[in-house]
């Protein structure tokens, strides 16, 4: 449950296992696959991820921009698009519609990876910029946060991997996973989206 949750809306198959499989190599949890609008436009309320890749061209159509707006009216989770277009005019229309990043086809690993990570640290600064204070978060919930649960909640806060936080913090992952458990248990949230909804009701 700690791992970043990842909805992938994409309606080629062979790219979306490509990524599937790319994302289950690292610590992400892939949440599903959507091939067409309607299902994500369920997939996104029912599940809340974290973070969706978002293909553009759904069905030959460019409903990625239809879901993106869905996205933005509805729910603050952050997306990056996926597309073979790099023509001025699809980038044009992308950009209206505010998306935390936008990866051309065909990509490898490692431009999955970093576009993932500058779009899970941007959308935490700039979308949604809160100060982080322990001693003001702790006056606004019943069970207080130690120090170390603190600290792992403000790199969740900035898109970190459990792998990032157990190498920054210098402890083992499944310390990490188990902070994460007292801090979803503490804020009574079961996600990281959630949890981010909810620092941003008690701080803003």
């Amino acid at each position: 449950m700690s791992a970043i949750r990842v909805l992938i809306v994409e309606d080629d198959p062979i790219i979306a296992e490509d990524i599937r499989d790319m994302l289950t190599n690292v610590d992400y949890q892939v949440l599903n696959v959507c091939y067409d609008k309607e299902e994500a436009l369920e997939q996104i309320d029912a599940l809340k991820p974290d973070l969706i890749l978002l293909d553009i061209n759904l069905d030959g159509s460019h409903e990625g921009f239809e879901i993106a707006e869905h996205i933005n009216k509805t729910q603050k989770i952050p997306f990056l698009y996926l597309t073979s277009y790099s023509g001025k005019d699809i980038v044009n229309q992308a950009k209206q519609t505010l998306p935390m990043g936008y990866i051309v086809k065909p990509f490898n690993e490692r431009e999955l990876f970093s576009s993932i990570e500058i779009a899970l640290h941007n959308f935490s600064k700039f979308v949604l910029p809160i100060e982080l204070n322990r001693d003001t978060l702790n006056n606004l919930i019943v069970n207080p946060l130690t120090q170390k649960e603190f600290d792992v909640l403000k790199g969740l806060y900035e898109g970190k991997t459990n792998q990032q936080l157990s190498e920054e913090q210098f402890v083992s992952v499944n310390t990490i996973k188990t902070h994460i458990k007292n801090i979803y248990e503490k804020l009574d949230t079961h996600t990281r989206s959630e949890t981010m909804s909810l620092l941003n009701e008690l701080l803003h």
